[in-house]
């Protein structure tokens, strides 16, 4: 056997930005374990390009005396030093997220033995940091500051990620980009950024955005890119792209035929393939077939290079079918057919469409499909490259952690990986039950298995619903991808009983929580991840419920507005456990919380308590309290102007409460 004490040295090879990065996560996490830094020597020897093993490749080799840790290159280096970490001092890949601190020891018992890293079933995995959700705001710098990006990286690698998004179309100042490149990451492109480029409205906003109009400006910024980028580790995105990632033709209109549209994509391809290859010797180029480019590839319209890697997108819940944009929702098959060359995915375990993503909360999809949908890509040789849009990593560890071990392995035993995570995280494999319960009681909202809604139903169409109750529709457009195209009052009670079954359903679910807590090891990152999940859906189905139930009440609208009241009452409740999720550490995380936006739905609903009121207890706003809260015998001699202020709306529905329920 080994033994690792605090005595124990270390000898590195030597020090690229990216090993000096991995170098002071191990110093840290040594210090943590044995409360002293190591020193420089040779009981635990690594070293580097080690041409015997393949890339990224790395050996442990354990005797009585040393550890021999070889690998092929950088990221051998960086793999090696974190696993070491990991199994060595025991640092959980989630530490930071999950509230994990390794235990403090005097001495470590290593058996004698040797490792090979086995190779990872994905040759390009990793992240892409969509919006950055709670990133921002979390603290006072805009783009996210250095230590955020720094552990959101070191995360990623820890799960043996090697590719990055970092970030959506954020200032070009920031640290993101030089960050993933210091640490070691490839750096790959969100398709509506090709080659990495500046959006081209962000560049020229006086001037449309057409390709027709404007080639050499658009030349001009992938040329800039490309010069910027071309000594980089890069996974090249070629493609067209809109403006606010949307189809150029929205911008464009006289491209109205599938093959119009299909010949400017080839066109442009074909011109950044060419700028690039007089910069980049032999680049690995990847093209997303995302949303109405893969109904145009389906088609038979756009015709890609062999060579390059075509990426298939899920829907954004997790099914690798073509996504729903609007009420639009093709269903078509989005996974490679006996083709030749190179595919990968791009998938989601958090997505914003204004409709029923999930943000602060886990892919309201199971596990089980995640892991099946994943394994039928693999199958179809859609191996090459896997790009995970995460948002944020706090919310969404459980699936994360699936992912990973997707990309690594490629094979899941679905029904061991939940009982080792909840193990894992929280000391009783029991746990898990709850968050089975979980995805049974997200909202299924139409006939597909995938149909199951995460926190946005909640708050879009609650907001949804206030402006086009406000405007006095007959149907709302806007909700025909989940009701159809049905009146306005049947959309209404649609979710109304949604969210009487969700509410049912995830209050057993919080209550099971409480239950289950005493047999909790790890109580803080229960209540921060399970439980205030398992809350916020409570909350947010309670606060729609009340609203629908409100729009019932129209022909009575005191009662309507002391229940639009309980509406803003029940969304409030959201804020609150936004607000107490922010202890220590997490101070600020929901500040930037702008994508589901719980606080803009308590403000929607309380405007349209307003509207009420406005329109049936004005001019005076005396009219109710008068009629409903004043004895008989007084109503006709009380005289509101001299002898009492008007009341606010809280004070007014507290009034009108106790005499109308």
């Amino acid at each position: 056997m080994f033994k690792i004490t605090k005595d124990t040295t270390f000898s590195f090879p030597p020090m690229t930005s990216a090993i000096k990065h991995v170098y002071d996560i191990l110093m840290r996490d040594f210090k943590k374990v044995f409360g002293e830094e190591f020193i420089e020597g040779n009981n635990i020897k690594i070293t580097s390009n080690c041409h015997e093993l393949k890339e990224e490749q790395f050996t442990v080799t354990v005797t009585d005396d040393n550890v021999d840790v070889r690998c092929a290159d950088e990221l051998g280096v960086i793999y090696a030093v974190l696993y070491i970490s990991r199994e060595f001092l025991g640092v959980d890949d989630f530490w930071f997220w999950a509230e994990k601190e390794p235990n403090k020891r005097n001495m470590i018992i290593i058996p004698t033995g040797f490792y090979t890293s086995p190779p990872a079933k994905v040759r390009y995995r990793g992240w892409f940091v969509n919006d950055e959700v709670c990133l921002i705001g979390w603290s006072d710098e805009y783009p996210p500051s250095r230590q955020v990006w720094e552990i959101v990286f070191e995360t990623l690698l820890r799960l043996g990620g090697n590719m990055v998004i970092p970030g959506t179309d954020l200032p070009r100042d920031g640290h993101h980009f030089d960050i993933a490149t210091e640490m070691g990451l490839y750096i790959t492109h969100h398709h509506a950024e090709p080659l990495g480029s500046e959006m081209f409205l962000r560049a020229y906003p006086d001037k449309d955005a057409s390709y027709d109009k404007y080639p050499k400006l658009f030349e001009k910024l992938w040329e800039d890119s490309i010069e910027k980028n071309k000594d980089k580790k890069i996974v090249w995105t070629l493609g067209f792209r809109g403006q606010g990632d949307a189809p150029f033709w929205h911008n464009d209109p006289k491209y109205n035929t599938p093959q119009s549209r299909a010949d400017v994509i080839r066109r442009v391809i074909d011109k950044q393939y060419e700028m690039l290859c007089n910069k980049v010797k032999n680049p690995v180029c990847a093209v997303y077939l995302y949303g109405e480019i893969t109904e145009l590839y389906e088609g038979g319209y756009l015709k890609l290079p062999e060579n390059f890697i075509k990426i298939w997108s899920d829907n954004g819940y997790g099914k690798m079918v073509v996504r729903r944009q609007g009420n639009h929702n093709p269903r078509i098959p989005s996974l490679p057919k006996n083709e030749g060359g190179k595919h990968g995915l791009y998938y989601h375990i958090t997505f914003h469409d204004l409709q029923a993503s999930s943000h602060l909360t886990l892919l309201a999809n199971p596990p089980e499909m995640v892991n099946d949908e994943l394994d039928k890509a693999f199958d179809a040789h859609a191996d090459e490259y896997l790009l995970l849009n995460c948002g944020n990593i706090r919310p969404h560890v459980y699936m994360l952690s699936l992912v990973a071990k997707k990309w690594n392995t490629g094979k899941v035993d679905i029904n061991s990986f939940k009982k080792d995570f909840a193990t894992r995280y929280f000391g009783d494999s029991d746990i898990i039950e709850c968050y089975n319960d979980y995805f049974n009681a997200c909202i299924k909202y139409g006939k597909n298995d995938d149909d199951r809604a995460g926190d946005e139903i909640y708050y879009h169409t609650a907001r949804r619903i206030c402006v086009d109750w406000s405007k006095g529709m007959d149907t709302s457009n806007a909700l025909y991808w989940a009701t159809g195209e049905i009146p306005f009052d049947k959309q209404v009670k649609f979710f109304k009983d949604k969210c009487e079954q969700a509410i049912k359903d995830f209050t057993r679910l919080v209550e099971k929580c409480e239950e289950m807590r005493k047999y909790v090891s790890n109580t803080v990152f229960y209540d921060d991840n399970i439980v205030f999940q398992a809350k916020l859906h409570l909350s947010g189905a309670k606060g729609l419920y009340e609203l629908c139930r409100a729009y019932e009440y129209l022909d009575d609208k005191p009662r309507c507005f002391t229940i639009l009241s309980k509406s803003m009452e029940e969304f409030n409740e959201g804020v609150k456990l936004l607000e107490n999720g922010e202890h220590g550490k997490w101070k600020n995380f929901y500040s930037c919380d702008y994508l589901t936006n719980v606080r803009i739905t308590v403000y929607a609903v309380d405007s349209m308590r307003r509207h009420i009121r406005m329109i049936s207890d004005g001019p005076d706003f005396f009219r109710w309290y008068k009629n409903h809260c004043i004895p008989e015998t007084e109503r006709q001699i009380y005289l509101e102007n001299t002898q009492r202020k008007t009341l606010s709306d809280d004070e007014l529905t507290e009034e009108l409460n106790k005499q109308l329920w």
